[in-house]
């Protein structure tokens, strides 16, 4: 007997040990306390909440175990013949329903708190697309676009292939210091100590703007506007993605919120507002053919080369090539309005609203003119700030350009 009792106690004690090698990374399997009050006390409930189940399990399994251990054949126990019983009827009927009620409290609590926006002092309205983000600052008036970083997007396309050394040198990939392919162009800057109310909606399909560390975690959906709050206490950059699966790229949809004191957040506003005015400006000068092709080459590489790829080949059977495509390298007015309106039942989105006119006219010139596409076209702002004021134009061309083009960039 003493040597089968020996036997089960090493077992149970092998099995125990089972999970200590993945103890040691628990904090990657856990949720984040974050860094605000909300994602404290979400947190708190969390592993409140947690520690009753592991008690509960721990309880039933261990009686289950016991009574198998216990009251097995080989050890001449007889099975009970009663049929029910009415006090264990009831309290496997009240324990629960007591348990249940201890943990419903507090949670509708911490529910209630994040539905609380009242005495918010500035709001965010967070608008998806695919796949990026828009930030518009209600209280302000600035507006910008936020997606993967261009080099971030450049480097995953070589996929195995990539060298993360050699293609960001002096940068870690390991550990909390992993940001490959969670790093973005423009950062959501907020201040600290300020509650923070932000509204949330989509253009496309559903997304799902997620920020573990703020506790914050809200559905974007066309047509709707949900909302929730972050009071963010402690300055740094706080990572998020896309919670919802949006399309073919959902997973190249990264979020960052940069904390920063109320005297830094004040002057990257007033920075932000002078770089809007400039880009205003631009929209109504002339540009060079040199400057849309060189402007155009960096909106491409933003916002077009995730599917088109790095030397406009396209991806064959989803995303077709703009190298001596039929869009690129015919009609003008139909590459503008493929790229302002998008194609229907297609992956191929509309940039209207997504880019401004300069930025639509540099990346159409871009086109036209790189990849061996050589059309030699060149498309102002004026023209595009045109066709969104409603007049019907014809699109302007400039052959010269292009012996400018192949003689002093180097472009195909």
């Amino acid at each position: 007997m003493s040597s089968n009792v020996t036997r089960w106690a090493l077992l149970l004690l092998v099995l125990l040990m089972l999970p200590l090698g993945a103890w040691a990374d628990w904090g990657a399997l856990n949720m984040p306390k974050g860094v605000t009050q909300i994602s404290n006390e979400v947190y708190t409930l969390h592993m409140r909440i947690f520690y009753i189940c592991v008690a509960i399990g721990v309880a039933v399994f261990g009686v289950m175990i016991i009574s198998m251990f216990l009251h097995r054949k080989s050890r001449g126990v007889k099975p009970a013949d009663f049929h029910e019983s009415t006090t264990v009827e009831i309290v496997w009927t009240v324990v629960p329903l007591v348990i249940l009620i201890a943990m419903a409290i507090p949670a509708a609590r911490v529910l209630i708190k994040m539905e609380d926006f009242s005495d918010s002092e500035m709001s965010i309205k967070v608008t998806g697309y695919q796949w990026r983000w828009q930030y518009e600052y209600l209280d302000s008036g600035v507006s910008f676009y936020s997606q993967l970083d261009a080099e971030h997007n450049r480097a995953r396309q070589q996929g195995a292939d990539v060298d993360l050394a050699e293609t960001f040198p002096g940068t870690s990939f390991n550990g909390v210091e992993d940001i490959y392919l969670a790093e973005v162009d423009n950062a959501l800057v907020v201040p600290v100590n300020k509650k923070i109310r932000f509204l949330h909606t989509a253009a496309d399909v559903i997304h799902s703007w997620w920020v573990p560390d703020l506790a914050v975690k809200k559905d974007a959906i066309p047509g709707f506007i949900n909302e929730n709050w972050a009071l963010i206490e402690k300055p740094g950059i706080y990572r998020g993605k896309c919670a919802e699966l949006c399309g073919r790229d959902h997973g190249f949809m990264p979020i960052v919120v940069k904390a920063v004191p109320q005297e830094e957040y004040d002057a990257w506003i007033a920075d932000k507002k002078l770089a809007m005015a400039q880009a205003d400006s631009d929209q109504d000068r002339q540009w060079s053919h040199q400057e849309l092709v060189t402007a155009g080459a960096q909106v491409y590489q933003a916002n077009c080369m995730s599917c088109h790829q790095a030397e406009g080949q396209g991806i064959p059977g989803m995303f077709p090539a703009i190298a001596g495509s039929d869009v690129a390298t015919g009609s003008i007015d139909k590459h503008i309005g493929t790229v302002m309106d998008g194609v229907q039942d297609s992956m191929m989105s509309a940039f209207s609203d997504a880019l401004s006119d300069a930025e639509i006219a540099a990346v159409i010139t871009y086109q036209r003119n790189a990849f061996g596409n050589g059309t030699g076209d060149t498309l102002q702002p004026t023209h595009i700030k045109s066709l969104r004021a409603g007049d019907t134009l014809s699109a302007p061309s400039n052959v010269a350009a292009a012996q400018e083009l192949n003689t002093t960039t180097g472009v195909n």
